[in-house]
């Protein structure tokens, strides 16, 4: 049988598409490979920098998406954790687990119900995700950047289309709320330091 041989690195300029670019929509019914395997190619090149920092602590990409969870909502339960990543509690108490003993995630009891468990990231954990954050953000701005302007509005509202209908209202919202928290507890800090 022949090799199959494919380089990657053989890229058009910025401003000349690639030959096997599709410049038309395909017809109704006809699979989107090209789309298809564009996403697969952007999802493996934008969590690669983490992947290889993660490798270092034994870590995959399940600790990544904990580790940004928790930054975004501090305090989170471990059953929302469940909701959001819909994977099984045995998987997330393994990966849970590493990530507290390691000093990343602090997992606290509730203040009302003492069995309830409440997750934040410890100084250690804060660094690694901001680390994470301002890699994929360097990405992301110089995609954007590349696809024109108001591609950040089209891309997001593209990827929130991707999402479920029923899914879409909730991850919005649980968005929103991670944003105005954010802005809240930097408006604290603003105050503290002024």
């Amino acid at each position: 049988m022949a090799d199959i041989n494919v380089s990657l690195h053989s890229r058009p300029g910025k401003s000349e598409p690639a030959a096997s670019m599709r410049l038309t929509a395909p017809a109704e019914g006809e699979p989107m490979l090209d789309l298809i395997e564009l996403l697969f190619f952007a999802y493996r090149n934008f969590v690669s920098d983490p992947d290889e920092i993660l490798h270092g602590f034994g870590f995959g990409r399940a600790h990544h998406r904990v580790l940004h969870f928790v930054n975004r909502h501090p305090g989170m339960r471990v059953t929302d954790l469940l909701d959001i990543l819909r994977i099984t509690k045995q998987s997330l108490g393994r990966v849970l687990r590493e990530l507290v003993d390691q000093g990343f995630i602090d997992s606290r009891a509730g203040a009302s119900d003492r069995r309830q468990r409440l997750l934040y990231l410890t100084p250690k954990g804060e660094a690694l995700t901001q680390e994470f954050v301002a890699i994929q953000s360097r990405r992301l701005r110089r995609a954007l950047e590349e696809s024109g302007p108001d591609s950040r509005d089209l891309v997001r509202r593209f990827l929130v289309a991707m999402i479920d209908p029923e899914d879409r209202s909730p991850t919005e919202k649980l968005i929103a709320r991670a944003d105005q928290a954010l802005e809240a507890r930097s408006a604290v800090r603003g105050r503290s330091a002024g």
